[in-house]
């Protein structure tokens, strides 16, 4: 009987021994704000960012592509991957930007308030924050300061295109990334201007 045994886990034990662990060669992104650090000592204004409203073919953990060839086809990008929710990192990093140019330490994601000690409430509708055909990065969003209390802010459009580095490629997408901080940088510059 152990001799059987032997004989049928002979192969097994054999065949696992010449598999090699493969390699995760994935490349995990992140946002980061543009405008430039400065030390912030002022307490307002108090704005909580919400996360914004994504398109789903957005809401993913791989980076999206239109397709060169348009038609509405998508790109997934298997191997390049946000390292955190994408809508966590946009209002992160407006909150960032936004801190910096006010000198408000209070502009942050609205779940790092415990309480609402915030006046004003950012509300972010994104439609697009991918590359185009001719190689820019495209961010089209609406957003809105609504008062804490008080009547209904009215809603802006917001729309711009970033050139894309020529050295971004399907193997380094670093390009894209750094194209897409600076389209949250000027989103959160038209903000600030609305203060």
């Amino acid at each position: 009987m152990k001799t059987l045994l032997l004989a049928l886990t002979a192969p097994l034990l054999l065949a696992a021994c010449g598999l090699a662990p493969v390699k995760d060669t994935s490349v995990n992104h992140l946002l980061d704000p543009t405008i430039p650090e400065r030390q912030i000592t002022g307490a307002s204004p108090a704005i909580a960012i919400s996360r914004p409203a994504l398109p789903s073919y957005l809401d993913r953990q791989q980076l999206v592509s239109r397709s060169r060839s348009g038609g509405g086809q998508l790109e997934m990008n298997s191997y390049h991957l946000w390292a955190e929710p994408l809508d966590a990192a946009i209002s992160r990093v407006t909150a960032i930007n936004l801190g910096r140019l006010m000198n408000s330490l209070n502009i942050q994601p609205v779940e790092s308030f415990v309480t609402l000690d915030y006046q004003t409430l950012l509300e972010i509708r994104v439609s697009r924050f991918e590359p185009d055909s001719p190689g820019n990065l495209v961010l089209e969003c609406t957003w809105k300061l609504q008062p804490v209390s008080g009547r209904v802010a009215d809603t802006r459009s917001f729309l711009t295109h970033v050139p894309i580095s020529p050295a971004d490629t399907a193997q380094d997408l670093s390009g894209r990334t750094a194209a897409m901080n600076e389209a949250l940088a000027r989103l959160a510059r038209e903000i600030a201007s609305a203060l």
